[in-house]
């Protein structure tokens, strides 16, 4: 449990202060280097009382004073906000960004911009907050019947997050003008022009921070559990829902004033707990100063004129740099704290042979559909052959795409038994996409064959550092595969943030469409998929014993180290071929097996098998209506999986007791 103990007399760790110490002499160097270099330092004092009125002075005191503040609010904010989640949830993984609350608050402003501007005439943090606080609600509604276990509320979160960041980047998308300015802010851009977010922020992180404190004692009492805190007269419902409203309000206030800024509350809050913090209100104090003084620093080496001449988003380097940092803490992580628990749906059925022929027969369907039925200029008809053709290569590359990533997905559950493992997740497709960003910056032309050696390299690579958590304990494997997933992630926006031309091409195949797939890229993606499919099932044996545990597997006589490597293999093949055609985000890797498994489908051979229909149906289905839903524009396939995979997903965790 992430949960603290009741107040002791005990000190915190000297290794606490000395961080925080190092942290702000750090940040403190840079920034006193950076400003004395736009204004001497005996003209500061006449720059912020108004004596000094040339263009350097009203920079330094509006705007680089401003964002410097910020920064301190801001991390001060997301770090009270993170201990608050972490302790009514019982979780270290809680926070803004795997509950929902960025992307629910990024979703509310982008929808906002779009269909009611007049909303935002007025602010933007009424919309925020009510985009953040539906998404957690819709969280914890659905976490709520699985007693707010970490899976449940992780499952929830990352799948209302993704959920919700599809629908952004759809609108983003279909409006491209509307919100160009969107791409900016979700970035996490601390620049200022002026103090209004100073005042703006203060107010709230005082109060926030001052109900936290009056806070402490029943929120103590609670992690004694939920009997003993009614015992001692606490309302333990009441609290929870207090608590989670304030975290709430904290983290879209700061999401509202200068976007998302992912990592640091999570990061601050671990950063304290495993140095030193023992006690709640120690916890608080510390996360909140060890946040600002992250985000600080963090921002004044954004701000170096080496780093992208200054222009890289803060939000995106905090994720850079938060990322590794966290991996680090992996090793150090509680195994109880991130048990497995009982994946949704795990009873078996008498009737999986059948239920697999109406998954074949339905995908049948689809594919007959997704060739023959289309919209066009004059209402929907049935294709021409010259249409049927053009049609042909998106239909079967998103057939065996979707099919490969599920395979993945079952592969992955079964090595780490974990049921969040998947390509996504955990960072694999991250990693395989980060390996395309790396060779086209690298190399100035190249076959289309190393396309596919990059993708596998970065899937492999990311595959080993997961099974290498996952030997320590499996059940860090969440939090590793996490940090690995947003520090890829990180890397390639710090790359496509470069200016350079040639992100344009990378952007529109991150995206997930299947537009530009030749009928030689659809056949290479078959191809890949027989491959991934028959391996699969020909270590079925292996994968119904890696499902028994480490020790288990090897009591019944499997070589484990080589089984994981082939199937490490399979798995990053998988994911390279998958990722290349169809970008990084679809998801279909964890919902898939999850859909399957939901039916009752428990066994390897038919889970492999199930899954592959699955997943291969989800992405025929989404690309059909990625090309029809909105013709003449269409919406990238992968994109359009998450909007159908997500809420499907997120009624069979409903359904869970």
């Amino acid at each position: 449990m992430a949960s603290l103990p009741a107040r002791t007399r005990r000190p915190v760790l000297p290794i606490l202060p000395a961080l925080a110490g190092a942290l702000g002499l750090a940040a403190l160097g840079l920034c006193a280097a950076r400003l004395a270099v736009l204004l001497p330092v005996g003209l500061w004092s006449a720059a912020l009382t108004g004596e000094n009125r040339s263009v350097v002075a009203l920079v330094f005191a509006d705007m680089a004073v401003p964002r410097l503040i910020v920064c301190w609010l801001v991390g001060a904010s997301l770090g009270v906000a993170a201990v608050l989640f972490q302790q009514v949830l019982r979780t270290s993984l809680a926070d803004g960004a795997t509950l929902g609350v960025s992307s629910g608050a990024a979703l509310a402003l982008a929808a906002a911009g779009v269909f009611a501007p007049s909303l935002l005439d007025h602010g933007q943090e009424a919309v925020a907050l009510t985009g953040a606080g539906g998404a957690v609600l819709l969280v914890l509604a659905l976490a709520r019947r699985a007693g707010f276990s970490s899976v449940s509320l992780l499952l929830t979160g990352l799948t209302v997050s993704l959920l919700c960041g599809a629908a952004g980047a759809a609108l983003a998308v279909l409006n491209h003008e509307t919100l160009t300015g969107l791409f900016v802010w979700q970035s996490g851009a601390l620049v200022q022009n002026g103090w209004a977010n100073v005042r703006t922020l203060l107010p709230r992180l005082a109060l926030g921070a001052g109900l936290a404190v009056l806070l402490v004692r029943p929120l103590e009492a609670l992690a004694l559990g939920d009997g003993a805190a009614r015992a001692l007269g606490v309302p333990v419902q009441w609290l929870r829902g207090a608590v989670v409203a304030l975290a709430v309000a904290l983290a879209a206030s700061c999401v509202s004033a200068v976007g998302v800024i992912g990592f640091i509350g999570l990061a601050a809050a671990n950063l304290a707990r495993l140095t030193g913090a023992r006690t709640l209100r120690q916890a608080l104090g510390w996360s909140s100063l060890l946040g600002a003084l992250l985000l600080w620093l963090t921002d004044e080496i954004v701000q170096q004129p080496f780093v992208f001449r200054g222009n890289l988003p803060t939000g995106s380097a905090t994720a850079l740099l938060g990322a590794p940092l966290l991996l680090l803490l992996v090793l150090r992580q509680r195994a109880a704290d991130l048990q497995p628990g009982t994946p949704p749906g795990t009873h078996r059925t008498a009737h999986a042979g059948a239920l697999l022929l109406a998954l074949g027969a339905g995908l049948a369907c689809l594919v007959a559909v997704a060739l023959v039925w289309g919209r066009a200029a004059d209402g929907w008809q049935m294709a021409d052959p010259e249409i049927l053709l053009l049609r042909l290569p998106r239909v079967l590359a998103a057939l065996g795409a979707g099919g490969m990533l599920a395979v993945a997905g079952v592969l992955m559950q079964r090595m780490t038994g974990h049921p969040m493992a998947s390509p996504e997740v955990l960072g694999v497709s991250s990693g395989a996409a980060l390996g395309v960003v790396l060779l086209f910056f690298a190399a100035p032309s190249f076959p289309a064959q190393a396309m596919t050696g990059a993708a596998l390299a970065g899937a492999a690579a990311t595959l080993a550092v997961i099974l290498l958590l996952s030997r320590h304990a499996a059940s860090r494997i969440l939090l590793g595969g996490m940090a690995l997933a947003t520090l890829f992630s990180a890397c390639a926006s710090v790359l496509l943030a470069s200016g350079d031309p040639r992100t344009a091409v990378l952007l529109a195949w991150m995206s997930g469409s299947t537009y530009r797939v030749t009928l030689a890229d659809a056949a290479i993606c078959l191809a890949a998929a027989v491959l991934v499919i028959s391996g699969s099932l020909l270590a079925l044996r292996w994968l119904g014993l890696l499902s028994l545990g480490e020790a288990g597997a090897r009591g019944l006589g499997l070589a484990t180290g080589r089984a994981r490597v082939v199937l490490l293999l399979l798995t990053a093949l998988a994911t390279a071929v998958a990722t290349l055609t169809i970008g990084p985000l679809s998801f279909v890797g964890l919902m898939a097996p999850h859909l399957v498994r939901s039916l009752g489908i428990t066994r390897p051979l038919q889970q492999v098998a199930g899954s592959a229909l699955a997943g291969a149906g989800l992405m025929v289905a989404a690309d059909f209506i990625g090309r029809t839903l909105l013709f003449p524009w269409q919406l990238p396939a992968g994109m359009v999986s998450a909007l159908i995979g997500g809420p499907l997903f997120l009624w069979l965790l409903g359904r869970r007791r």
